[in-house]
């Protein structure tokens, strides 16, 4: 069995060198590049036409709609995503109107108040000096009659002091007394002088 497989094996051996030879022998004799030669042109142009026209068939059923189809997809993406955009601007603008509505309002708003409890305070100041007034007015006519009382009074004891004064001072001068209906009676008539000189 050993003896086989090896012969086997150079037999093998051998007739691959001589189909090596062979062909060597047969390029050598030729000289010419294949794709050159001119006895090889109809095979290769049947075989040009047959891969182009495979190529053609593959690319147009297969590789061009799938690219197609990619191209569409992308298309229709932008086209949605450009019209979320307009959608969202639409939102963003109308949500930028109303913020500005909302801040005129709130303005408008807070010079109403404002001008509400500057009126309110402005009353309430109006009001409680009023009331001070009227205190103060009756606090100053308090205080005027009571001027005017301690005055009358003080005017009744002036008029007694100057009745004493000059009892005093006649009984020192003339040295006799005068009594106080005469003194009051003096004074009295001065007086109707002065006015009737003022």
């Amino acid at each position: 069995m050993f003896v086989t497989k090896a012969f086997a094996q150079e037999a093998a051996q051998e007739a691959v060198e001589a189909a090596h030879g062979a062909a060597e022998a047969a390029h050598g004799a030729e000289g010419a590049f294949p794709p050159f030669d001119a006895s090889t042109y109809p095979s290769q142009l049947f075989w040009l036409a047959l891969t182009f026209g495979f190529l053609f068939w593959f690319m147009s059923k297969i590789i061009v709609p799938r690219i197609g189809g990619i191209l569409e997809m992308r298309q229709d993406r932008i086209a949605q995503d450009l019209d979320k955009a307009h959608e969202l601007k639409s939102e963003a603008d109308e949500a930028i109107a109303a913020y500005e509505q909302e801040l005129a309002d709130a303005k408008a708003s807070a010079n109403e108040i404002g001008n509400k409890a500057r009126d309110a305070a402005k009353s309430a100041a109006e009001a409680e000096r009023q009331k001070i007034e009227k205190k103060l007015g009756e606090q100053l006519a308090e205080a005027e009659k009571r001027i005017a009382d301690i005055r009358d009074k003080a005017m009744a004891d002036l008029g007694e002091i100057a009745t004493e004064t000059t009892q005093a001072v006649v009984s020192q001068l003339i040295g006799g007394s005068i009594t106080k209906a005469e003194v009051t009676k003096a004074l009295k008539a001065s007086e109707g002088q002065e006015k009737s000189n003022g």
